[in-house]
């Protein structure tokens, strides 16, 4: 995956830092430029990554159900739509470019939430092409507040290196603790092997393939290197 200029890594870490899930939306309208550069920014994902991603704008039939309502999602009218052919990555590139999205979308001074549960699957299901493969969704509006930051594990258990680390793998596995997984289970370890980072599963759990996608991202956009995935 491309890297950036340091200007931006240090532009990414303050985004990374500001970003929470929001439930709760003002039910204003995202505006016509803004939309424009959503859509764009879908265009180019799915030209990259072989994926379905489709933008909803003013459609609340997603989120119009009492599971919706009882996850405290309020006023959700725009959501990205993940999905794509089945393959055994899908769901780790829903995540990767999902948590792309998430990250551009604040850069906007817009609030995201992913949404894997507690939505409307049966209508967002109609929105899909024939043989496609609903992953999740992610919620997209202004938010009622920023939002609050999440409990992580200890560094030590996430982190896993020896000797002289260079300063690259510390931004990037400090952007990887702040990724959002699955209820908060963070079941992932980083490693410095050499000079090649890499990305493990340190146990089981839901959406585990996601979540090891969102990692990636953060490690990846904040680090400007590639870090590979073992065990998932």
């Amino acid at each position: 995956m491309p890297g950036t200029g340091k200007g931006s890594k240090m532009d990414i870490m303050q985004v990374i830092q500001a970003r929470h899930s929001v439930r709760a939306y003002t039910g204003r309208e995202i505006e016509p430029e803004r939309r424009q550069q959503l859509d764009r920014l879908v265009q180019q994902y799915n030209a990259e990554s072989g994926l379905h991603l489709q933008m909803r704008y003013d459609d609340p039939s997603g989120f119009d159900s009492r599971l919706a309502h009882y996850g405290s999602f309020r006023n959700v009218d725009n959501y990205l739509v993940l999905a794509g052919t089945k393959a055994p990555d899908l769901e780790t590139k829903c995540g990767y470019y999902g948590e792309k999205f998430v990250l551009e979308a604040q850069k906007m001074g817009l609030n995201t939430c992913w949404v894997v549960l507690t939505f409307q699957k049966a209508a967002v299901r109609k929105l899909l092409a024939e043989g496609d493969r609903l992953v999740a969704v992610i919620a997209v509006g202004y938010g009622t507040t920023q939002g609050v930051p999440h409990k992580s594990k200890p560094r030590q258990r996430l982190i896993q290196c020896k000797g002289e680390v260079p300063e690259w793998f510390v931004r990037g596995a400090e952007a990887a603790i702040l990724a959002p997984t699955a209820m908060n289970q963070q079941k992932f370890q980083i490693r410095l092997e050499g000079d090649e980072p890499t990305l493990r599963v340190s146990g089981l759990g839901p959406y585990t393939r996601i979540d090891l996608g969102i990692v990636q991202c953060h490690f990846e956009v904040a680090s400007g290197h590639t870090i590979r995935i073992v065990g998932a």
